[in-house]
């Protein structure tokens, strides 16, 4: 039995250009941050804060709409407040969910009871202290989170390499440690918009 012959098509293919990604953080969320707390306190409200959603009436940039109807993929935290800023921008079009994109936990040291923080400044003092000390709590550990970085890193690379752009709504601190491993792996921050609400950060692979 002869096999039939397999037709080659003799015109070379140009190599896909991958995708960009694009970081982004969530919308602003509506637990206030104007308070004063114990590290306690700060405990019981990031416990909220990690399962409340965004503030009513926002209205998200124009120019990340113009990014989320441009990319090929959106993937979303598994958070309420990322659910909300995807439910947002991405006019009805499918949202990818995955627990690897939640922020890391970051748990703030066990401080007197009269000493009183904001938020934002126990989220820093809380950051100090992960790293320095590897402070956890029995929660994710810097390592862990590393290597959660890594892998959520990996996996917006392979989905970039078909040439799609991918547009990931996250968190700050959680998505600083993915554009880090973005940078050890060769790709390139070409608008950075910082991490304020609704930020973007666009990483491209150059070369």
């Amino acid at each position: 039995m002869t096999l039939p012959a397999v037709s080659h098509d003799p015109t070379p293919r140009a190599p896909v250009s991958p995708g960009a990604i694009i970081l982004t953080r969530h919308g602003e969320p509506a637990l206030s941050r104007k308070c004063l707390l114990t590290s306690d306190q700060y405990r019981d409200w990031w416990a909220r804060y990690e399962i409340g959603g965004l503030r009513a009436g926002q209205i998200p940039p124009p120019e990340l709409l113009t990014t989320a109807a441009g990319a090929g993929v959106i993937v979303a935290s598994t958070r309420p407040r990322a659910q909300e800023t995807a439910l947002a921008i991405a006019a009805g079009r499918e949202v990818i969910s995955d627990t690897l994109f939640i922020e890391a936990p970051l748990p703030p040291p066990h401080f007197p009871s009269w000493f009183k923080l904001p938020p934002k400044y126990w989220g820093a003092v809380a950051r100090f202290w992960w790293h320095a000390f590897d402070h956890h709590d029995g929660q994710e550990t810097r390592v862990q989170a590393e290597d959660r970085a890594e892998r959520a890193a990996r996996a917006l690379i392979a989905r970039a390499e078909t040439g799609q752009d991918v547009l990931v709504l996250a968190h700050g601190y959680f998505n600083h440690m993915v554009g880090k491993q973005l940078k050890a792996d060769g790709w390139s921050l070409v608008t950075n918009q910082g991490f304020r609400y609704w930020s973007q950060r666009r990483y491209e692979k150059r070369g």
